[in-house]
């Protein structure tokens, strides 16, 4: 990805620092909650991954205190931190643009770079979750440590696979401003389960739609773009599929517990609204079979 050039963000908060050993990290989750992308999917995988409880997140517990940077920062945290920079920068690019087409303006987020774990006001995240973002305070969410994780143990490396990652909880933030987040949550509040992971699955979806249509835009405006970028994030797309999750954690498949989709729905959606470059065609919620 051809990121050194691009605009960088304003809207970074560095929290780094983490949080001392022992607390417990209650998540307000619930039905239509307040963590959204590849934080939710992750939680139970990441238990098995890193021999945590995963019940520890739902529960519970004192709530520590945000802390600040103490150490130095290493010359490759300061390179991933400008790419995140960059990245984010250019979604508020090509965002604006998109929702000054529409005649609406756009409310840039926040994106909050965190070690081991955050307070925010959707609850206390912890990195084994990944990535998450939070409708309550408009911030998305990084521990850095997630992009490491992403290449060894998913086995998705490369620049654009962490863009698509970033771009995907940008989307989550889109879905905020436009009111189809709060929809979902209302009409997962009134259903049962079942429905309320099928309208989890779309949101997730419309999510990866909206980071393919970035992708679209960006590389239209910026030539963002190098050879196997689109590949990387494909493979990106399809290792945080919840089948592929569920195998890896459980040793079986159960569709009606998806909360994020399949790896081919996943795959599919980016490379629609990569292929589209429309809010149109990132409507899942319109789509017989998503």
């Amino acid at each position: 990805m051809r990121w050194q050039d691009l605009r960088r963000s304003g809207n970074i908060e560095d929290r780094r620092g983490g949080f001392g050993g022992g607390m417990r990290f209650p998540m307000r989750l619930g039905r239509g909650g307040g963590i959204g992308g590849v934080g939710l999917v992750l939680v139970v995988l990441a238990g098995l991954f890193f021999g945590f409880d995963p019940l520890v997140l739902l529960e519970g517990g004192p709530v520590p205190g945000q802390s600040t940077r103490q150490t130095p920062e290493t010359a490759g945290e300061r390179e991933m931190r400008d790419f995140v920079s960059a990245v984010l920068g250019d979604t508020e690019q090509t965002w604006q643009e998109l929702f000054r087409r529409a005649g609406r303006s756009y409310e840039e987020p926040r994106l909050v770079l965190f070690s081991g774990g955050v307070e925010s006001e959707c609850g206390v995240g912890q990195a084994a979750m990944g990535p998450f973002y939070c409708p309550l305070d408009r911030r998305i969410y990084i521990d850095l440590s997630f992009f490491e994780e992403l290449r060894r143990r998913f086995r998705a490396p490369g620049d654009f696979a962490q863009a698509y990652v970033i771009a995907h909880e940008v989307g989550h933030h889109v879905q905020n401003i436009l009111g189809t987040a709060e929809r979902v949550r209302a009409a997962q509040q009134r259903g049962p389960r079942a429905q309320a992971n099928a309208l989890s699955v779309r949101l997730e979806l419309q999510a990866d739609c909206y980071s393919g249509l970035w992708a679209h835009h960006a590389d239209r405006a910026r030539r963002v773009l190098e050879e196997g970028d689109i590949e990387e994030a494909l493979n990106a797309a399809s290792a945080i599929g919840d089948d592929r999750l569920q195998r890896q954690a459980q040793g079986r498949v159960v569709p009606d517990s998806f909360t994020h989709g399949s790896s081919a729905q996943r795959v599919r959606w980016f490379k629609r609204g990569l292929e589209a470059g429309t809010l149109e065609a990132c409507d899942t919620f319109q789509a017989t079979n998503p």
